[in-house]
């Protein structure tokens, strides 16, 4: 067990660290340090410490960086919520001052703004598409050839297709299928979709469509759409603004996994109610080794639906970034709910 003074010289250095991005001597300690300790103490406590895992020597220097380890025990035994300034609380709050009423819209505005607040790369995890709502189908002609389906969800979630239109179509045919899928569809889950128009619509548009084979199967093609959460990015750059990324290959891989997004939505997959850090290596991925990922769920009454992320360099604003997820998770969590419910 650290004792009360190689707890406070493990937070000196890392609070030093994130800070400046360079390794902490003997001697800068101690002039951080808010009471005397001398230098051989200090040196023999940060023996100690790196020894036990939590403090690492660099090839460069003579200082000392934090491990994997040593940050794990700041965040669980270390830190403190750092209280939120004024004008952070107001952007955030400004999110949801506008009357936007789609969440598509709300997630890309808040991970445009955290990454702003931060610096670092905020990602939004929106609600799987296959439990959003039908809102409205339209089919609308491009010309005397073709035709685009539309579907709208109550999210603002939009899937089109194109497709041809027969050269013998009735003029009022297709604003008629249009008025029937809304009026069966609308309100209607996305992933209860397909067994509601095989019971509800498709005698019902047999009777009234002529062309009814053709126009079904366009209307079955169009509900092929995506069914996994939706990823939303801002600040993807944000990584070239730190030292530890100045790696071009490093740097190139890190966007291909946030371009494919594939790999990104892993580490989603199973997040945990409330907060959660993983650092370095606890990603279970080998690009994410100098990252850390914070996470913050966020809900519609009591039902989680997304999350909200932070990724940035292992030597992050630990304290910051956890204060401004948890706040952002509430407040969103109050307006869905005022909003869906």
């Amino acid at each position: 067990m650290l004792t009360d003074r190689q707890l406070l010289i493990l937070q000196v250095i890392i609070d030093d660290f994130i800070r400046s991005a360079q390794p902490v001597g003997s001697r800068k300690l101690s002039k951080n340090i808010p009471f005397p300790i001398s230098s051989a103490t200090i040196r023999n406590e940060m023996a100690d410490l790196e020894e036990w895992g939590f403090i690492e020597k660099t090839h460069t220097s003579s200082g000392r960086v934090p491990s994997e380890k040593g940050y794990r025990y700041y965040v669980d035994h270390l830190l403190s919520p750092q209280e939120l300034k004024k004008e952070d609380i107001n952007k955030i709050h400004s999110i949801f001052s506008e009357r936007l009423y789609e969440l598509e819209n709300i997630a890309q505005k808040s991970a445009r703004i955290l990454s702003e607040l931060t610096n670092y790369t905020a990602i939004l995890l929106g609600p799987a598409v296959k439990e959003n709502r039908l809102k409205s189908i339209q089919m609308i002609p491009l010309n005397d050839n073709t035709a685009v389906a539309i579907i709208i969800t109550d999210t603002g979630h939009v899937e089109n297709r194109i497709f041809t239109l027969p050269s013998d179509v009735a003029a009022g045919e297709i604003e008629k299928i249009v008025n029937i899928l809304n009026e069966k569809l609308s309100g209607v889950l996305i992933s209860e979709l397909r067994p509601t128009i095989y019971k509800e619509v498709a005698n019902l548009l047999k009777r009234h469509i002529e062309q009814y084979d053709y126009f079904f199967k366009i209307i079955m093609e169009t509900l092929d759409s995506p069914v996994n959460e939706r990823l939303f990015f801002g600040g993807k750059l944000n990584m070239l603004n730190h030292s530890e990324f100045n790696d071009i290959e490093k740097i190139r891989s890190f966007m291909d996994m946030i371009e494919e997004g594939k790999g990104i939505y892993e580490l989603f997959k199973h997040t945990p109610r409330g907060i959660n850090v993983k650092i370095g290596k606890e990603n279970n991925h080998l690009m994410m080794e100098d990252f850390s990922l914070i996470t913050a769920t966020y809900s519609i009454g009591h039902e989680d639906v997304g999350t909200i992320a932070i990724l940035g360099p292992t030597r992050m604003e630990y304290s910051r970034v956890i204060s401004l997820l948890d706040f952002l998770s509430k407040d969103m969590s109050l307006a869905l709910t005022r909003l869906y419910q």
